[in-house]
């Protein structure tokens, strides 16, 4: 078990001892009829440079936050203290009531709700019972940063009926000490794109270059724009760019290079999993992406974008009215996201006109012109032995294809080489590349 490790299942093991004596006592006082005040019990200090110690600073946790988080822990790592609540009230032959939990399919030990942090909490006062619900705002610090919340309860059950849930990152944060990365799930239906290549790599026409710089510019200032009263004023919330144009052009390549000049992961979201057919369900896995990157700076990069954020239309059915309400709901939370939202498409004249009013950034990547393609040649042949018959400048004028496309035919002609036993790349290597791009896209080369 490394360093870090070892000090994570210290600061664990102590906030969870420290539950249970709050637990104890509060029973205790419970049943014996006599007043005890959770705030009584000091709770443990962590090291400041400890996933727990750090969060506990900078949210400025308080005793009743702490037992919230700890309790949310409990099912996870140490369900052997939620076991004191399958005690039986004589009375009525069934579990007492004001202890709350809730069933789970698989899991055999007690889970929390939101009647047993009250009980945790506030045992038989009411009045403090009442300001338990503020931990579960909008506006506290768990439910802003996608820590813990209670799942919604089905009508007709109480607020207070819903489980207790820590998210997927805290709970790994809190129980590995190491940072979080989300996985592709059903949840988070994204990938994390990155490249080995920088801005020097890139190859793209004057104002393209112009719209990338202004956009690197933003990402170099968020944090003054974000903490600067006045530049909050002044500036809309987040920043959001469109990128179009043909397939190949080098959109995605672009973001990826913002990315890793920033040192912020890109997410691409996989829009064939985010859209559903059912009501609601695109709705909830929309709030579901935007909510796991609240406060992280990631950059979201929505691609074939036309497919979500498609022009409303005029409502002849209920199927136009849902699917409007998805456009609304998508444009209402990306205004609504602090960070950088890249959407690509290859279709401009398919996005609602509300989305483009709202792009601080409209970037056309066009097909490369014959010296772009040139400078791009000579880059992705960089590494290889060219053959004396290969003169680039040719290829470039006499080949109209994308970036794309000369990665893939420079990678063809390379296996071409390799094949017949040649370490050089020849003319006509790089010519039947070409020819075979050209070919996936219904086109044919002039030589």
């Amino acid at each position: 078990m490394s360093e870090t490790q070892q000090d994570t299942a210290s600061c664990l093991r102590n906030e969870l001892d420290w539950l249970s004596v709050v637990l104890d006592l509060r029973m205790h006082s419970y049943f014996e009829d006599r007043s005890f005040d959770v705030r009584s019990v000091p709770a443990p200090e962590h090291p400041p440079e400890s996933q727990y110690g750090r969060l506990v600073t900078a949210l400025e946790l308080d005793i009743f936050d702490r037992v919230v988080l700890a309790m949310s822990l409990v099912p996870h790592v140490a369900p052997q203290l939620f076991d004191r609540f399958f005690i039986q009230n004589k009375s009525i032959s069934r579990g007492f009531s004001e202890f709350g939990g809730a069933d789970a399919p698989h899991h055999k030990g007690f889970f929390p709700t939101g009647e047993t942090v009250c009980f945790v909490l506030a045992g038989r006062d009411i009045s403090t019972r009442v300001s338990v619900q503020r931990i579960f705002s909008e506006a506290h610090p768990f439910k802003a940063r996608n820590i813990l919340w209670l799942q919604p309860a089905p009508v007709p059950d109480t607020f207070w009926s819903g489980k207790l849930s820590i998210s997927e990152e805290w709970l790994s944060r809190l129980t590995t000490g190491e940072e979080w990365e989300p996985g592709y799930s059903t949840t988070f239906p994204a990938a994390r794109l990155e490249t080995s290549l920088g801005f020097d790599d890139l190859i793209l026409n004057a104002k393209v270059m112009e719209e990338v710089r202004h956009m690197r510019t933003w990402m170099a200032h968020q944090e003054e724009i974000r903490s600067d009263p006045s530049l909050r004023k002044a500036f809309r919330r987040g920043y959001r760019a469109l990128f179009y144009g043909p397939p190949g052009t080098g959109k995605t390549l672009t973001v990826s290079v913002l990315g890793k000049e920033h040192r912020r992961p890109v997410y691409r979201i996989d829009l064939s999993q985010l859209v559903s057919k059912y009501i609601g369900e695109t709705e909830k896995n929309l709030s579901t992406v935007f909510r796991m990157a609240e406060h992280k700076d990631w950059i979201l990069f929505f691609d074939e974008a036309e497919s979500l954020f498609s022009k409303r239309t005029e409502v002849s059915d209920a199927k136009d009215r849902y699917a409007n309400q998805e456009t609304s709901y998508l444009l209402q939370r990306i205004e609504q996201f602090d960070g950088l939202v890249i959407l690509a498409t290859n279709l401009k004249p398919n996005i609602d006109r509300a989305f483009i009013r709202r792009f601080q950034s409209i970037v056309h990547f066009a097909m490369p012109d014959a010296r772009e393609r040139e400078l791009i040649w000579r880059g992705q042949l960089a590494p290889f032995a060219l053959g004396p018959d290969l003169d680039l400048r040719a290829i470039a004028a006499d080949h109209e294809v994308s970036g794309g496309a000369i990665t893939n035919a420079v990678q063809f002609a390379w296996l071409s080489a390799r094949g017949r036993g040649s370490g050089h790349i020849q003319r006509e290597d790089i010519v039947h590349g070409v020819v075979r791009e050209l070919g996936k896209e219904g086109k044919t080369s002039k030589q």
